[in-house]
């Protein structure tokens, strides 16, 4: 399962970043995990070990295993383009990462949960498959029966869509994907061409 159910300040630490979002706990110990976690004299990481780690924090960052992205990254090495920049294209055309940015669900996770448990609809007929990547035109919406689930009630409450790529209906309650974002477009701290190093070897 994709989802990571473990404690989230702990892999943030071990990043240096809050991948989760805000973290209290985070910002206490902005420093790795572990009995030699704030000791300055760490050891040095090799190439290798920096481009394994960047992977790991996509992976995390987007709630995403291994084979699933492998699969990602060859379809990204197929089409045209930078292979780096059209991976996380992909990987922000996945229909839990949508529902997400659209601001229907308050996290990765619970926009994963969303799709699995058929609240969400894309052009009209559900689907409960988060890993589902989206075409430019497709339309998001959430399901007629779902609209007045307290999570998505919640999360769209002082809601404004923040994405350019996306287009936002408040009433219908439903987002189209305009197109792939640009990198610009794309706030997650991730240096891609790492990813495409190291599968590169």
């Amino acid at each position: 399962m994709a989802r990571h159910i473990g404690p989230k300040s702990k892999i943030a630490r071990k990043f240096g970043e809050p991948i989760y979002g805000p973290d209290r706990s985070f910002e206490k110990k902005n420093y790795p995990p572990g009995q030699h976690g704030s000791s300055k004299r760490r050891k040095k990481q090799s190439e290798y070990g920096i481009q394994l780690q960047e992977k790991q924090k996509a992976k995390y960052t987007y709630g995403i295993l291994e084979k699933q992205f492998r699969i990602l990254f060859e379809r990204a090495v197929q089409k045209k383009g930078i292979t780096g920049v059209v991976l996380l294209q992909l990987i922000e055309s996945r229909l839990d990462n949508v529902v997400y940015r659209l601001g229907i669900a308050p996290t990765r996770n619970a926009a994963r949960q969303l799709v699995s448990h058929c609240h969400i609809t894309v052009n009209g007929d559900v689907v409960n498959i988060p890993s589902y990547l989206l075409k430019e035109g497709d339309i998001v919406g959430v399901r007629e029966r779902s609209k007045s689930l307290e999570v998505v009630v919640n999360s769209l409450q002082g809601h404004s869509n923040r994405f350019s790529w996306l287009e936002w209906d408040g009433e219908k309650l439903a987002g189209k994907f305009l197109n792939y974002p640009s990198r610009e477009d794309i706030p997650e701290n991730i240096k891609e061409q790492l990813i495409v190093e190291l599968y590169s070897k």
